[in-house]
């Protein structure tokens, strides 16, 4: 059987068929060409010149300049030309590390219409001839160190539609009045992080053809007035500007994104801005806005992030705020850091889409609605830092995407309830400074994810159950200042990522377990954390943004001292010494035990800051490498039985009172001799060097030395902290 084939077969030994091959490839390539035209083009021999003048003054470290040889534009990088002349009419060298001075030469190209230099290194001022780029149509050159104010030449600019500048920090001056009035076509002015100052010119109020104006994080200053023009994203955030807030009514229908916040805007919001129909973000936080929010001020469903915290508003919370459906609505609610009060209003539960809802640092009152399961979305609730009673509902369950509970600081009691292991995908757990009782559920177990637990100063009890191994992820883990009791189990020390262990404040009794320390005590890598401003308080940043219509970033940072504190126990025993080998402790309080035995050396302890070991029963002579610890800020291990001597150039004088309640230390002094169960002068660092609580502690030291030396010997005998260890509650 023959088979016949549709399209054409070339044999490279037929020589007949070898004739036609040209032809045919060239019409291939004019083919190509014609759907194509500007990758074919020649590359005009002036504008050609103008470019290798331009690459002879760049530093290229990647190379990325490499193939601009020949006269194909095609084999340059980030050139296009025009497909009959061969012009240059867009240069696009993005993200591609160059860096040095713009040379003149880029002026030549007389045809460009598109310049995009951004996110580069590139310096020095922006050149004067830029204005002779008649032709152009947009310029980016956002991210790079240009430095000086705008040329006045720009404006002759006249075709310009987008000028894009944001993110060079020396870059800056008075806002030229020419700004909003040298191209009608501008529809984009990005002026973003530089260090432009003055007042906002009229012009921008009035230019007519402006859709996205973004002048956020410069000095700008002056009155935020009306704008005149179908914006649709506006940014004067972290500014200077005050006065009232306007209504925007040109904008009513086109105006998507709104931020002024970090300014200081006075006022209430006006209803006005309601009317803004396609309106998807607001920001209005870290202002001066006061008043309550009227129940006249309802956004559509469109409105998916609404931030008004940071502000003096107050009232009772807004009973409906935005239009909500099953499909849209509302992601991100922060009205947190304001005034408001009463209850929280039960029609909050039907903003079925939300994801995020902060409410912390006001005076609300009341309990936490019973229906808040209904949100099933909700990924990070924080009601923080008010007055809520009652106890967590058990609804909340249903928020089963919750990452982050924070309910810390307010009058919530009962227990915590077993059915809260449902919450599976967890991460923050904080209830601290409630009135909380009963014990740690054996369930939530099954909180594997959890990074952070906080229930500090509640009224918790029992022991601590092995649920608690299950959190292989923990960094930071405080049941400080409530009543639990018992040995300390033998895994205490065996979480990887753990930064912060704080069980101080119960009745835990026994010894400190060695462990092996496998945790990331070891991996600090000691990095400097100036100012040392708390000694073991975390700081828990959480960080939410909307990526779309419905997906939400969540991101949290965990800021804490790498420590320990089991003080104020009922310890026994010696101080494993493997624990004073972990290089990477910085805060280490065993204070107010029974702990007993020698001091071992502390060389390893290159990270140290503060060390807390008074009110115990150590015995011994005081290592001679302490001093040595630079990072050493703060020293206590007074009221202990220590001995022998403290020699005076060992500058131990940095930490006054260190020693106090020690009868057989000798604390010598320069030229003073020796002085026994008193701190040593109090010299080295003043009080103006001494930061944060550090400055308090040397206060109180210094100020009642005459008291510690006269009640020493009641306080620190056994039989006296017998007697009022025994009277503990």
């Amino acid at each position: 059987m023959e088979l016949k084939l549709d399209f054409p077969v070339f044999h490279p030994w037929s020589s007949s068929k070898l004739s036609t091959l040209p032809l045919l490839l060239l019409l291939m390539l004019l083919s190509l060409c014609s759907f194509s035209p500007s990758q074919c083009s020649d590359l005009d021999p002036k504008d050609k010149a103008s470019l290798l003048l331009f690459r002879s003054s760049v530093q290229n470290p990647d190379q990325s300049l490499a193939t601009w040889f020949g006269s194909n534009c095609t084999n340059w990088t980030g050139i296009s030309c025009e497909d009959r002349t061969g012009r240059v009419v867009s240069v696009d060298l993005a993200n591609m590390n160059l860096s040095g001075r713009l040379h003149p030469g880029l002026c030549e190209l007389s045809f460009l219409e598109h310049l995009k230099l951004s996110e580069n290194n590139f310096n020095g001022t922006i050149p004067t001839c830029f204005g002779s780029l008649g032709n152009l149509k947009a310029l980016d050159l956002s991210h790079n160190s240009f430095v000086g104010i705008l040329p006045d030449d720009m404006m002759r600019l006249g075709q310009l539609r987008e000028l894009v500048l944001s993110g060079n920090r020396e870059l800056g001056g008075i806002l030229p009045r020419w700004i909003g009035n040298f191209s009608n076509n501008l529809a984009k002015l990005d002026l973003s992080s530089n260090s432009f100052h003055g007042e906002i010119p009229d012009s921008l109020y009035n230019l007519k053809s402006l859709r996205h104006l973004d002048l956020g994080d410069n000095n700008l200053s002056g009155n935020v007035h009306e704008f005149y023009q179908s914006l649709e994203y506006l940014s004067l955030a972290s500014n200077k500007l005050v006065g009232a807030l306007p209504c925007f009514s040109a904008a009513t229908k086109s105006l998507t994104v709104l931020t002024l916040a970090n300014n200081s805007l006075v006022g209430g919001i006006p209803t006005c801005i309601g009317s803004l129909e396609a309106l998807a973000h607001l920001n209005l936080s870290f202002n001066h806005l006061s008043y309550g929010i009227s129940p006249r001020l309802v956004f559509t469903e469109k409105l998916i992030v609404m931030d008004l915290s940071f502000n003096d508003l107050s009232g009772p919370l807004p009973v409906k705020i935005a239009v909500a459906t099953e499909k849209s609505g509302l992601v991100l609610l922060d009205l947190s850091h304001n005034q408001f009060s009463g209850k929280i209003p039960l029609k909050i539960t039907e903003l079925k889409s939300l994801q995020a809802l902060f409410l912390s640092h006001n005076h609300l009152t009341g309990e936490i609605p019973p229906r808040i399961g209904n949100l099933t979305y909700l990924q990070v609730i924080d009601l923080s830092h008010n007055s809520l009673s009652g106890s967590i509902p058990l609804d909340i369950v249903g928020c089963f995407q919750l990452l982050a509970l924070i309910l810390n600081n307010n009058n919530l009691s009962g227990e915590i309830q077993p059915e809260l292991d449902a919450l599976d995908s967890l991460k923050i757990l904080d209830v601290s400074h409630n009135k909380i009782s009963g014990e740690i559920p054996l369930t939530l177990a099954g909180l594997k994810s959890l990074e952070i637990v906080e229930l500090s100063s509640n009224n918790l009890s029992g022991t601590l159950s092995d649920a608690i191994t299950k959190w292989l992820n923990l960094k930071y883990l405080s049941l400080a200042h409530n009543k639990f009791s018992g040995n300390l189990p033998s895994w205490l020390f065996t979480f990887e990522a753990i930064q912060m262990i704080d069980f101080s404040g119960n009745k835990f009794s026994g010894f400190i377990p060695e462990g092996n320390f496998n945790i990331s005590f070891h991996n600090n890598n000691g990095e400097p954390k100036e100012p040392f401003t708390s000694m073991k308080n975390v700081e828990i940043k959480v960080s939410t943004m909307v990526i779309n219509t419905s997906e939400l970033s969540f991101n949290f940072e965990v800021s804490s001292t790498v420590g320990i504190d089991l003080s104020d126990n009922l310890l026994r025993c010696e101080i494993p010494n493997v624990l004073f080998e972990v290089e990477g402790l910085e805060y280490l309080n065993l204070s107010y035990n029974y702990l007993d035995g020698q001091l071992p050396s502390l060389e390893k302890m290159w990270n140290l800051r503060s060390l807390d070991l008074s009110h115990n029963s150590l015995s011994g002579q005081i290592p001679g490498n302490i001093s040595t610890l630079k990072n050493l800020k703060l020293l206590n291990l007074s009221c202990n039985g220590f001995s022998g001597s403290v020699p005076a150039n060992q500058g131990y004088k940095r930490f006054p009172g260190a020693f106090a309640g020690n009868p057989d230390l000798c604390v010598e002094s320069s030229g003073e001799g020796c002085e026994r169960g008193s701190p040593p002068a109090a010299s080295g660092k003043t009080f103006e060097q001494v930061e944060g609580p550090i400055l308090v502690w040397v206060f109180c030291v210094s100020a009642f030395v005459s008291f510690y030396s006269s009640v020493v010997g009641l306080f620190c005998s056994g039989r006296a902290r017998s007697y009022i260890l025994q009277t503990k509650v």
